[in-house]
């Protein structure tokens, strides 16, 4: 019996031992569970230590770890360490079908077993496919990312991915054929007539050439550049990134004065870098009327491979005055011609009517991403170019510069990937992509393959995806690129009602870190990423369990890629071959807010114009960091004359070098420049030509700077600058109906509007009415206008007159109406509410008080616009108008006064 206590007893200790072991075993492999990383936008993608993403270049997040089920981690608890295979061994897999589930790429921690919206962000689910490696039954353990040599980015070590980076072969180079020399060049400035948009218009040749004429060089090459104006008006030329004495930028009014109509200039500067860059005019609009060319600088050993510059551009058949006349006038004729209205009825339609109310609640104009019509898109100054001279294995480096005026342009290669190797003259380590977006004003440098004997579509098309242009390389059957789909407008309006809040202001999401491109909004308005826009009944809704979003989600936002493969360039992917860190010196940080208000077109840098602000003074040697904040909802690709900056990417000490940064709605962008000119006033500005010209930019100065010989009366030079974007604009409506004539004709500036209003009946009765006002916009947003004025009113009293309020001898605040026989001045306040009505509250001399609320063309359909008006003087009026072209439209309204009238409207 006692050897039986004594067996039972070790049969006890040693099941209890092995328990202890097994719990050990567990709490170990629990313990020494790896970290791993994901990135939001490709949830497939998996490492073993942070870095950026292999396929978009976004930051890797942490992955939560998931739990291991006890019975499977009891199962699969290791007796022989031979039974696990690792690495690149293959590991046995469950034969049981594993359930499908669905993930957020912003949010990988959320798991689904069905498709339906993220909780948290209200994007779209995808499938999980995660890269792992599996045990028996189904132990999952991670992959090791195979990363290359680790990358630097700001405080912390973090790999680059493999696929990040291009393989390109190593390509010979040729040494400069010339020592270095003075090259001169003598441009010949004069009017011509192109047909580009089917229509003779008047553009600007240089050398009887669209665009201007590529200017070749080397490094250590001295420029000499003759500039002749042949025009009947004046004009100038600015070096767009070059480093140059301050005199030679070629700034009107800042840096020299303009060249006077007959006269020649001389422009005169050491080549002192290299890369792909461009010239343009930068005296009033003539860049959009074909001032624009490729300034090329090689390096002394430069490839030895077939390269062609592109000059991207576009052109319009409306006089570009006529064009920012008509923006500052609010017109929607250009989005009737771009079919982006966004009317009621297309919202009704698309399932989209509370989209649209919410987009007017708010006091948004419709989404769009550009701001102009235009009716032809170029490469080197023609629609469709062929090189048909390449064979296939041939590689050629495309030196690509956007000169458009305000385009943004898609580049898509039909021959496969492209690989990017330079941008704004700058080399960066080679990067595959499959297309860019190339902003305005940026050049970049891309390197394509030949596959085949073909002929492969390089296509360009604008952001709004509205035309396209195309470079054929090489000859034979035509390989074509792809058009791109058509943007999802109300998709991005409803994006916008998410990102904006009552006052205006953009709204930055929690635990988003929006920058350097990594994060484009507007993705979901890509049906090549987010699939076609799909009709209200057929969308998927909210899984019934899901928690609804907080107010500062993205609700509604559709980023999924269902095209996960598709690589886009981003500005983190970008990175330096050799460390851009700045010298030793003092560091001088500024903030600035891009801002602007779309309604009046107005784009200032924290709500202040050029001319409203001070020049911002620094001193050679210093550093500077600037941080931007883009506070509406356009891009704006910021220019800086004379320097590069390092773009804060991730990239550490090797961040890329550029001169122009393109910042897109929420983002918000760090830049560094070290201030290493000898002095000079050097221009900071939005490069599209409109947002310019209104105002969008500063002026950095050098402190103790010499006198400029090329601007010998500063104080008017001054002056003639600042009157670009102080400018007023005319604009009006006349309609001429049946009953009368009623209509207004204003004067605005950036903050000033003088107004004179009208209605004119056909006879006493319907009474004579003339009303003008001045007054000044308050407020970033401009909602709110105070104003004096006069008013004159004569009406003959009418015994047949009726009016739905009754009588209206007395006005709604029980005042004698004197609206029958009115002569006197007033003062008001008008004020912008929500749904664009606008409220306007006066007093006049008399101190009779009036109150209206109207609203002038709410967009039924593409073209019907309606109008509706009521005061406290018991006057209405509503109206319908039907737009024909830009000036002209067909028009009915009932006015209380003058009746039922129709005829026509003229707009300006």
């Amino acid at each position: 019996m006692k050897k039986i206590l004594i067996a039972v007893l070790i049969l006890c200790l040693k099941q209890i031992a092995f328990a202890q072991s097994d719990m050990q075993t567990m709490a170990d492999m629990k313990k020494q569970q790896p970290i791993t990383y994901t990135c939001p936008m490709h949830p497939e993608i998996h490492a073993t230590k942070p870095g950026n993403c292999p396929k978009c270049g976004m930051k890797l997040v942490k992955e939560k770890p998931k739990a291991v089920p006890k019975k499977a981690a009891a199962r699969n608890m290791p007796v022989k360490e031979k039974s696990m295979q690792m690495d690149d061994v293959p590991m046995s897999t469950n034969p049981a079908t594993k359930a499908v589930s669905y993930t957020c790429p912003m949010h990988p921690e959320i798991h689904a077993a069905q498709p339906g919206n993220c909780p948290k962000c209200g994007m779209k689910l995808v499938k999980e496919q995660p890269n792992i490696k599996k045990m028996p039954d189904g132990m999952k353990m991670p992959v090791t990312d195979s990363t290359e040599q680790g990358v630097k980015m700001d405080d912390m070590d973090m790999p680059a991915g493999p696929a990040a980076k291009a393989h390109l072969e190593p390509i010979k180079t040729v040494a400069a054929k010339f020592p270095p020399r003075t090259v001169r060049y003598d441009l010949y400035i004069a009017d011509t007539t192109v047909t580009y948009g089917g229509k003779p218009k008047r553009a600007i040749a240089v050398n009887g050439s669209i665009p201007m004429p590529t200017l070749t060089f080397t490094e250590g090459d001295t420029a000499e550049i003759y500039v002749h104006n042949k025009l009947k008006e004046e004009t100038s030329l600015h070096w767009h990134g070059l480093f140059l004495p301050n005199r030679y930028d070629g700034v009107p009014n800042l840096t020299q004065m303009p060249i006077k109509p007959g006269a020649t200039h001389l422009y005169k500067f050491p080549i002192k870098q290299h890369g792909t860059h461009w010239y343009h005019s930068h005296t009033g609009l003539q860049e959009q009327i074909g001032m624009y060319g490729a300034f090329i600088m090689n390096k002394r050993e430069e490839w030895d491979i077939p390269t062609i510059p592109l000059v991207l551009s576009e052109w319009t058949n409306m006089n570009p005055k006529e064009v920012q006349r008509s923006l500052h006038a609010a017109t929607d004729w250009f989005a009737i011609k771009k079919g982006t209205t966004q009317s009621y009825l297309e919202a009704i339609q698309s399932g989209h009517f509370k989209t649209k109310v919410g987009n007017e609640w708010k006091r948004m104009n419709a989404m769009d991403v550009s701001d102009v019509y235009y009716d032809q898109f170029l490469i080197n100054g023609k629609n469709q170019r062929e090189q048909p001279q390449f064979k296939a294995g041939d590689k050629v480096r495309l030196r690509i510069a956007n000169a458009g005026a305000s385009s943004y342009f898609w580049l898509k290669y039909a021959g496969g990937k492209m690989t990017v190797v330079a941008t704004d003259g700058n080399d960066v380590v080679p990067v595959e992509v499959d297309r860019l977006i190339v902003a305005v004003s940026e050049t970049y440098d891309v390197v394509v393959t030949l596959p085949e004997n073909k002929s492969y579509e390089f296509l360009v098309t604008p952001e709004d995806r509205t035309r396209s242009a195309s470079l054929w390389l090489g000859t034979g059957d035509k390989v074509y690129a792809g058009k791109m789909p058509k943007l999802k407008y109300f998709a991005g309006m409803k994006m916008m009602n998410d990102m904006m809040d009552m006052n205006g202001n953009m709204v930055e999401m929690d635990g988003m870190k929006m920058q350097n491109q990594t994060m484009d909004m507007n993705t979901v308005m890509y049906p090549e990423i987010t699939g076609e826009e799909k009709p209200a009944k057929k969308e998927q809704k909210v899984m019934p369990a899901v928690q609804q979003p907080t107010d500062k989600s993205m609700s509604g936002m559709n980023m999924a890629t269902d095209n996960a493969d598709l690589v886009t360039l981003n500005y983190s992917m970008l990175r330096d071959p050799n460390k851009t860190t700045l010298s030793n010196g003092p560091w001088k940080e500024l903030k600035f807010d891009l801002t602007g208000n779309m309604n009046r077109y107005v784009w200032t840098l924290d709500n202040k114009t050029v001319s409203e602000s001070d020049k911002i003074l620094i001193k050679k040697g210093e550093n500077l960091r600037i941080i931007l904040y883009n506070n509406s909802m356009m891009r704006h690709p910021m220019h800086l004359h004379g320097h590069d900056f390092r773009v804060l990417n991730g990239q550490g000490d090797n961040a890329p070098m550029k001169n122009v940064i393109d910042i897109m709605p929420m983002e918000r962008d760090t830049i560094e420049f070290a201030a290493n000119e000898p002095g000079g006033d050097w221009f900071f500005h939005c490069h599209i030509l409109y947002h310019m010209m209104s105002g969008m930019g500063r002026i950095f100065s050098y402190s103790d700077s010499p006198p400029n010989p090329d601007v010998p009366d500063p104080e008017f030079a001054q002056r003639s600058l600042f009157w670009d974007d102080q400018m007023p604009h005319l604009m009006g409506k006349v309609g001429l109906e049946s009953n009368g004539t009623d209509g207004q004709l204003m004067l605005g500036s950036t903050r000033w509007k003088a107004t004179t209003m009208w209605r004119l009946g056909t006879d006493a009765m319907m009474g004579y009415e003339s009303e003008t006002t001045f007054g000044r916009y308050i407020g970033r947003n401009q909602w709110l206008f105070p104003y004096v004025g006069f008013d004159y009113h004569y009406k003959k009293f009418n015994p047949d007159e009726k009016n739905i309020f009754g009588s209206d001898y007395k006005n709604l605040f029980g005042q004698v109406s004197n609206k029958e026989n009115r002569h006197t001045v007033v003062a008001g306040l008008a004020y912008t509410l929500p749904m664009l009505f606008v409220a306007d509250m006066r007093i006049d001399a008399n101190g009779k008080l009036r109150f209206q609320l109207g609203r002038e063309d709410i967009p039924l359909t593409q073209r019907l616009r309606f109008n509706i008006m009521i005061n406290t003087d018991k006057e209405y009026a509503a109206g319908l108008r039907y737009i024909v072209t830009k000036y002209f439209s067909f028009s009915t309204h009932y006015d209380s006064d003058m009746g039922a009238g129709a005829g026509l409207t003229i707009t300006y």
